[in-house]
């Protein structure tokens, strides 16, 4: 087991955001988190990485059920975090922004994320090695954060919004990419609104509304409810 959040609430100052969750990620899985803005799917997120303490419930990662962490000491488990905004280094060339973040695989690992793999997987950062991070478009914004996580070398990654804002070719591309590394064995747990490409991807769906999980199922069920997207995703 990758992920598992029982009965999970928190919040912020303000008030209660998430009543009762449960999740899991499998190992090898990919999840998808689906719901309309403000339902609390980054606030999940953010409980995860142990940026938000719980109030109530349980959460295991990679098997371990353990008291508050840091965030940084939840990363360094092998937790890789693609977060909404992308959030790269405006001011570091897109090789500092890679390089910086490199940390040897498990012994278990079958691939050692280095600089020359990330441009394997995102041919485009190629020739944008000596660029700022200000100077590259969103799409490719976006493959460097992607690559900046993986060279955690994690065990699972997260992505909170992965296509939001791109154009549909550059979204296209990432979709390749989180294919195949759903298909290396990485174990995903994803934020998006493309149904289309998410049912192809993901291999079960969590949906939330108003911090609650109202429906969960695999990618023909959500296929199949199609009144799913009107009630629950639909603007």
């Amino acid at each position: 087991m990758i992920l598992e959040m029982k009965d999970v609430e928190t919040g912020y100052q303000l008030g209660q955001v998430l009543f009762g969750v449960n999740l899991d990620v499998q190992t090898g899985q990919c999840v998808s988190l689906l719901g309309r803005n403000g339902m609390g799917k980054s606030t999940i997120i953010k409980t995860i990485m142990g940026e938000l303490k719980l109030s109530a419930g349980i959460i295991r990662r990679f098997g371990e059920c353990q008291g508050h962490k840091e965030l940084f000491q939840i990363a360094s488990e092998g937790i890789g975090l693609v977060p909404e905004g992308r959030q790269i280094f405006p001011n570091l060339t897109v090789r500092e922004n890679l390089v910086t973040f490199y940390k040897k695989p498990d012994e278990s690992a079958q691939i050692d994320w280095q600089l020359e793999k990330i441009i394997e997987l995102f041919p485009r950062l190629k020739n944008r090695l000596q660029n700022l991070g200000s100077q590259l478009s969103g799409g490719e914004q976006q493959m460097l954060a992607i690559g900046r996580a993986l060279m955690t070398n994690p065990k699972f990654l997260i992505l909170d919004e992965a296509t939001e804002g791109l154009a549909p070719l550059v979204r296209e591309q990432i979709w390749e990419s989180l294919n195949y590394l759903k298909m290396s064995g990485f174990s995903i747990l994803i934020v998006d609104k493309d149904i289309a490409a998410l049912s192809k991807l993901a291999d079960y769906h969590y949906i939330l509304e108003k911090g609650k999980v109202v429906w969960s199922g695999t990618s023909s069920d959500l296929i199949e409810n199609r009144d799913l997207e009107s009630k629950y995703l639909g603007v």
